[in-house]
């Protein structure tokens, strides 16, 4: 026990005795979606009490309205003594998030890596998707969950600085203890005893399988970003921790591309059947780390760009998840803008398909320029949604990238958009993607555009391949090391079309 004096300490009505000095955030376990660096001003309380005194990032991001009535920022405020902290918007839970774990699962040969039920999981960087199936293939049960390593902040970099500062173990210990809930909420629904799962496969972007293995993340935090570990391995649960399942149950963790192209681009690849056609085809996962491959004449090629995470409301100064109340479709009619909302509730932020379809509606009526520059400022889309220039300006750096990232591959290959059969645009915000607004803002190019076909979670998709077909692991192992790697960060065609990427125009 800590010498560390005790305090009283009530979370939403319930009593606790806590150390004095410990931060509201620990207390609640809080997402701190800019790593607790008190920037972003999404975790807001109620709280009262002996707290410390507001920081220099409260007084800017707190309203005095909000600071008289008592409202803090839970990364910036200290218990120093006994106290009372309350939630704000408590009844929101993962529920009402709109995560998405639809794909199309390509038939398959079913040849099992289980013997009796197996489970497959995305460990996505904002949320968590899962799959049970028996050996006959059968889909028995899916879920999803948000990823509690947004504690540590809302981007991989924000979780390697966490994972190198002392924190690896909690990093592990958080999305272990978040698999096997998963686990056994998958088998609840299957009436299942989560003890006759006898292998997972887990896949994810590499910085998630670092951190769920507890890797040291050194080799990806500095130049030149090489991975010291690419997967494609068998552990066990007991390995991982993992105490939902049986500790020698097989765990398979698909082989990562590099660094920053990770198993769940493997995965993607694999569902989307991108080097199985003589057609070009493209993918693109467009989140915080955009991940983008083409196929052409045989020849395989990927890349990731730093987004940044607008495209899940992080950053953005009324974003969030498409969760209920969340600005998720926005059109142009006569001048004005129509908006819709997850739930059809009332307004309380925006998402990432509505922030591009609001952009697309600005530029549509006049209201914003192709510079980035936004008239009205801040713009009211709907009470009390508004859009301003610093958000119209994230967009800019996000949409310039990802089209950067897409131009730069098809300079590679020495092709035109035009020659792109179809592009396949995988996750959550790909699945809600206007390609009208794509087209408009300039995220893609004016012929991908036209050629868009969402696929859902293909990184789920393709895990549960390997699951259900064990004969698959070669191809995806050899998919893996066969892939040439573009360095976006030396190439002259990136940093031109960056640059160009960020005037709002069709390309």
């Amino acid at each position: 026990m800590s010498d560390q004096a005790r305090i009283a300490v009530t979370v939403d009505g319930i009593p606790r005795e806590e150390e004095a000095g410990i931060l509201l955030s620990e207390l609640l376990s809080r997402e701190k979606p800019c790593g607790g660096h008190g920037k972003c001003g999404k975790c807001k309380v109620m709280a009262s009490g002996a707290l410390s005194p507001l920081s220099e990032s409260e007084k800017r991001l707190l309203s005095s309205a909000e600071i008289e009535q008592g409202v803090r920022l839970s990364c910036c405020t200290y218990a120093e003594g006994d106290c009372q902290v309350t939630h704000i918007n408590k009844k929101r839970n993962a529920d009402e998030d709109r995560i998405v774990s639809n794909s199309t699962l390509t038939q398959t040969v079913c040849n099992p890596i289980f013997t009796q039920y197996g489970a497959a999981i995305d460990i996505g960087t904002t949320t968590l998707a899962a799959r049970l199936y028996d050996t006959e293939g059968k889909l028995l049960s899916e879920a999803t969950a948000l990823n509690p390593q947004s504690a540590w902040g809302a981007d991989v970099i924000s979780r390697i600085e966490a994972s190198l500062g002392g924190q690896a173990s909690a990093l592990a210990g958080s999305i272990r203890q978040a698999i096997d809930d998963l686990v056994t909420k998958l088998c609840h629904m299957a009436n299942l005893s989560p003890e006759k799962l006898d292998s997972l496969v887990i896949t994810g972007n590499t910085v998630m399988l670092y951190l769920l293995t507890e890797s040291s993340p050194l080799s990806l935090s500095r130049a030149p970003f090489e991975a010291d570990r690419l997967f494609g391995e068998f552990m066990t649960a007991g390995d991982l921790s993992l105490t939902a399942l049986a500790t020698d149950a097989q765990v398979y963790l698909p082989p990562c591309i590099s660094a920053f192209v990770g198993a769940d681009t493997t995965c993607a690849l694999l569902s989307t059947q991108l080097c199985e056609s003589k057609r070009t085809l493209m993918l693109a996962d467009i989140g915080t780390n955009g991940e983008m491959a083409i196929c052409h004449g045989g020849r395989l090629t990927v890349c990731s760009t730093a987004a940044g995470p607008a495209f899940e409301g992080v950053g953005i100064s009324m974003g969030m998840r498409a969760a209920v109340g969340a600005i998720d479709n926005v059109t142009a009619d006569k001048g004005t803008l129509i908006i819709h909302t997850v739930g059809d509730a009332d307004p309380r932020g925006i998402c990432g398909s509505g922030l591009i379809d609001a952009v697309a509606g600005l530029l549509e009526i006049e209201e914003l320029d192709e510079s980035g520059y936004l008239e009205e400022d801040p713009y009211p889309l709907a009470p009390p949604v508004t859009l301003t220039g610093k958000d119209i300006r994230m967009v800019q750096l996000a949409k310039s990238a990802i089209c950067a990232g897409i131009e730069t591959l098809l300079d590679r290959h020495k092709i035109d958009a035009e020659d792109v059969a179809t592009l396949f645009v995988a996750g959550g915000f790909g699945s809600y993607l206007n390609p009208e607004s794509a087209r408009k803002t300039g995220l893609l190019p004016v012929a991908l555009a036209s050629v868009i076909k969402a696929v859902g979670n293909a990184a789920l998709a393709g895990a549960s391949m390997l699951l259900l077909n064990r004969d698959l692991q070669q191809k995806c192992l050899d998919m893996a090391r066969n892939a040439e790697i573009t360095d976006l960060s030396t190439s002259p065609v990136f940093s031109e079309s960056y640059m160009m990427g960020m005037i709002f125009e069709e390309k």
